[in-house]
Parts: C-alpha cells; sequence; structure tokens
C-alpha cells in the first residue's frame, strides 16, 4: 500500500503521470523513470511513497475506481425520485463518464484487467469493483423482480458495460459514447418491460375454476 503523507496534489499528479507513460508506451515500458520525467519529480519519491511501479499503479487505479464511484452516486444522488429505471440509467451514466472513457484512462484500464490476473492487489480491486457494480445492479432491479431474475439482468447489463466499454476502447475510431449508452438504456428497457408485462399476464390470467363434485347416491 502507498505511504501517506503525500500532498494530494503531488499525489495526483503522479497519477496523471502514471496513465500519460501508460497511454504512451504501454503499461511494460511505463517505468518508473518515464512516470517520474512526466511529474516532473525524481524516482526516489515514487519509491519512497509508493514502494516502485506497482505501488503507484495500485493507486491509480484506486484513484479511478473512486472517480467511477462518485460518477455514479452523483448522478443517482441528483435524481427527483425513485424510479428504478432511472437509477439504472444512472448508473450506466456513470460507467461511461468522461473520467472513465479518457484516451489515457483507456489504456489504464486495459493494463489493469490484464495485470489483475497476475498481481494479488490488482486482482482484489477488480473482484471488489465487479462485485460492487453487480451487487448495485441487482438491488435496483430486485425492485421490480424476484432475486434470481435480478440477478440475471444485472449479470447480463454489467456484461454489456464492459463489453461495450471494451469493445469501444479497441476500436480504432474510439468509443462512441451515446451508442453505448443507448444499448445499454434498451438492454434496461427491455428487462423492464418483459418483467412488467410478465407480471400483467399472470395477474390477469383466469383462475382455473374448482372441479364439480358429483353426487353420489347411496
Amino acid at each position: 500500500m502507498p505511504k501517506v503523507g503525500m500532498e494530494p496534489i503531488r499525489r495526483r499528479q503522479l497519477i496523471q503521470a502514471t496513465m500519460q507513460a501508460i497511454d504512451e508506451a504501454g503499461l511494460a515500458d511505463a517505468t518508473v523513470a518515464r512516470i517520474a520525467r512526466h511529474a516532473g519529480v525524481s524516482t526516489g519519491i515514487i519509491s519512497h511513497y509508493f514502494g516502485g511501479k506497482d505501488g503507484l499503479m495500485e493507486a491509480t487505479m484506486r484513484q479511478i475506481l473512486t472517480d467511477l464511484r462518485s460518477a455514479v452516486s452523483e448522478r443517482r444522488a441528483a435524481l427527483a425520485d425513485d424510479d428504478v429505471r432511472s437509477h439504472l440509467r444512472a448508473v450506466i451514466d456513470g460507467n461511461f463518464d468522461r473520467s472513465q472513457v479518457s484516451q489515457s484512462v483507456s489504456k489504464t484500464w486495459l493494463a489493469f484487467w490484464a495485470s489483475s490476473m497476475h498481481r494479488i492487489p490488482l486482482e482484489r480491486l477488480q473482484r471488489v469493483n465487479d462485485r460492487r457494480l453487480i451487487s448495485n445492479l441487482c438491488a435496483l432491479f430486485r425492485r421490480c423482480m424476484p432475486l434470481n431474475e435480478a440477478r440475471d439482468a444485472a449479470a447480463g447489463l454489467a456484461a454489456l458495460i464492459d463489453g461495450l466499454w471494451l469493445r469501444g476502447t479497441l476500436d480504432p475510431t474510439g468509443l462512441d459514447v451515446e451508442r453505448a449508452r443507448r444499448l445499454a438504456y434498451e438492454y434496461v428497457d427491455y428487462q423492464l418491460t418483459r418483467h412488467m408485462a410478465a407480471s400483467l399476464n399472470a395477474t390477469d390470467s383466469p383462475t382455473s375454476p374448482e372441479p364439480s363434485k358429483e353426487r353420489t347416491h347411496g
């Protein structure tokens, strides 16, 4: 874990420098020396506060994840009502916020995903982030559908968000945020409409008449 005591401005400066170095040269060649050069500091400062490149990568991803949580929570807090559809759209919008789709952040996310398969601290961050997204989506879908259906809908939306982001990031023309949001919105509309229709059908279906009881004669 990074040491405490570094000024927030300098810390943010080093995190930005890390993303710039990854954007410029990829994770493998984003050396401490390159990062230090971008930040205008000595390599000793990075080693002292972060223990090296791995610690700085972890701190960088923690900051990106903090920005992601803020982007989602601020949108949900601004909603005037508790409508499920609106809150699900707020989660989608937060995941495609500008703080998550810039070129430097996108490349850092890709590097993080790849590295999380080999580095335990990063794997923990990825697991926590994934569980948080699924849990939040499931809690929202659960307001209007049974638990098993809510879990499936949440897993599907999480996969769609990640998939749209990944394909857009790898596209040479870049991520079309509006299109990605629209496709994710359509998935939410489909799930909510499908469940509403199923609920209405269950309510409107006539009850079967009780079987007649034939009178027996003794």
